[in-house]
């Protein structure tokens, strides 16, 4: 076969794995959402069944052959290309895959669909002793994987499975350089008097919510056509194919605004991969490209439009309508100085923009201590307590409201899957900057009830691509910057002045 013949060849064999792994998808979803509890023991096993036949398809050694006979192809076609980046990608993942046996990963998938519905009865128990074993035998398994491959930190390949380019050095030093510009600033802040917002925990019914959420999302562009919107129990966005985005949310009627923002999130979320050139659907080029890239985008979503005041000057008439007994007497000001409020806070999805990222560095810290052995999995409550203590001066009240919040740890591998949310943090106010510039008008059209622009510069310059490329060549090419955390602290800084 000419390289042609061979590229055609290992496209088709790929496009069934690829095609595979979305039927998983569905699985997770279903489980997720509307799967009878009894069910989660046999689809444990479908899952690992599934995943193990997709591990071994993918790992098969015609695959190999192909990829050796298309040996130095990618460098004869332009860079930018679709078969260039298909080859890259399915070169970088199959040598990574290889290394894995599949009954290893059969029985990893198991014990992490098994864990997630025991973090399930957990929460609802709040009792962190009925998952500690499980969160152990995650931990091993964890450790297992990483041990695969090469590293100079347990971390490294975990944290390459989210974010490939950084590794537990990079990260850290990262965080360190936010740390040392975020902290100061956020002590002189929560120094200054902050507005009232007791409106905000009067009773949201939740089929209002549910309605003002429904006219969000399709003001802001999410096309109801090619996704849905469910009800789980920490919300995600999963995709099954350029046709079919699904998010997830949920209502609480102490506190309205977790589904409103979280709901706009993964919208943002969404907006990522329906934004995909549709001539990569069903390729393993479909999807988003790093977790800190998907991050921005939801992150871009909920804080930079869904938090701003342009936005609310358009939106609020809607929502003082609708909770016309709670926010009656309320300013569009008082509102926006209320979902912008910094106060120290339990829950890491419901923190303000300022104190968000300290959730994050301790979550990374403690999981990095667990795989490092420094920390056992029965004292993590304990050590989890003290560091929100220490870091933002507030007690937890719960395991509930402590370390089981987050379904991360519960669900998969742990190591690497919170560094995103800073990363995404710090990207986002770069790309906003970059389309700012190409948009001067943003804030006024977002005013009006215009997103159409927004959402195209993005799709254009990030979405579009999908996993073409990875996430610091994507950040390189929308906004002709390496990343950095200067316009991150300049963007909080304007939201945030101190007076």
């Amino acid at each position: 076969m000419n390289s042609a013949e061979c590229f055609k060849k290992l496209s088709d064999l790929i496009c069934e794995v690829t095609e595979m792994r979305s039927i998983s998808n569905l699985l997770h979803w279903d489980q997720n959402t509307y799967m009878p509890i009894q069910g989660a023991k046999g689809r444990g096993r479908q899952v690992a069944t599934l995943g193990k036949i997709t591990h071994e398809k993918f790992t098969s050694v015609e695959i190999g052959k192909l990829l050796e006979q298309l040996e130095g192809y990618e460098n004869q076609i332009p860079y930018h290309s679709f078969e260039s980046s298909f080859l890259r990608l399915v070169r970088r993942e199959f040598q990574l895959a290889t290394q894995v046996p599949a009954k290893f990963i059969s029985e990893m998938l198991n014990h992490f669909s098994a864990c997630y519905n025991t973090w399930i009865k957990a929460r609802a128990e709040n009792n962190f002793k009925l998952i500690q074993s499980m969160l152990e035998k995650s931990i091993e398994f964890s450790i297992q994987y990483a041990d695969f491959f090469p590293h100079k930190h347990i971390s490294d390949p975990l944290i390459a499975e989210f974010d490939y380019g950084f590794s537990a050095a990079s990260v850290q030093e990262i965080f360190t350089k936010l740390r040392v510009e975020l902290l100061p600033f956020v002590k002189e802040v929560l120094n200054q008097e902050q507005e009232n917002h007791d409106f905000l925990n009067k009773k949201y019914p939740k089929d209002l919510q549910k309605e003002i959420v429904e006219r969000i999302l399709k003001e802001i562009g999410y096309d109801m056509s090619r996704g849905r919107v469910d009800v789980t129990y920490h919300p995600f966005m999963l995709s099954l194919s350029h046709g079919d985005v699904r998010i997830t949310t949920r209502y609480d009627e102490d506190n309205f605004t977790d589904s409103l923002l979280s709901t706009i999130h993964e919208a943002g979320h969404a907006f990522y991969e329906l934004g995909n050139a549709e001539s990569l659907d069903g390729s393993i080029l479909f999807g988003g490209t790093s977790a800190g890239i998907h991050e921005s985008q939801s992150r871009l979503w909920e804080n930079m439009v869904g938090r701003s005041f342009s936005f609310w000057e358009f939106f609020y008439p809607t929502l003082q309508k609708t909770f016309s007994d709670q926010l009656n007497n309320v300013s569009v000001q008082q509102f926006y100085a209320g979902i912008n409020k910094v106060t120290p806070s339990l829950i890491r999805t419901e923190a303000d923009e300022l104190t968000y990222n300290l959730h994050v560095m301790i979550r990374c810290d403690l999981e990095t201590q667990m795989l490092e052995g420094n920390l056992k999995v029965k004292d993590l409550p304990e050590a989890w307590n003290a560091r929100y203590l220490s870091d933002l001066g507030i007690k937890v009240t719960n395991d509930v409201n402590g370390c089981l919040q987050d379904v991360h740890w519960f669900s998969g591998l742990v190591g690497g899957s919170f560094q995103g949310y800073t990363l995404g943090n710090i990207m986002s106010a770069q790309f906003y900057d970059a389309a700012h510039a190409a948009l001067p008008n943003l804030k006024s059209e977002m005013k009006a009830g215009n997103f159409v622009n927004l959402k195209n510069w993005l799709t254009e310059n990030i979405h579009c691509h999908g996993k073409k490329f990875t996430g610091l060549e994507v950040l390189k090419m929308a906004t002709k910057s390496e990343l950095n955390i200067a316009n991150y602290m300049n963007y909080l800084k304007k939201k945030f002045p101190i007076k």
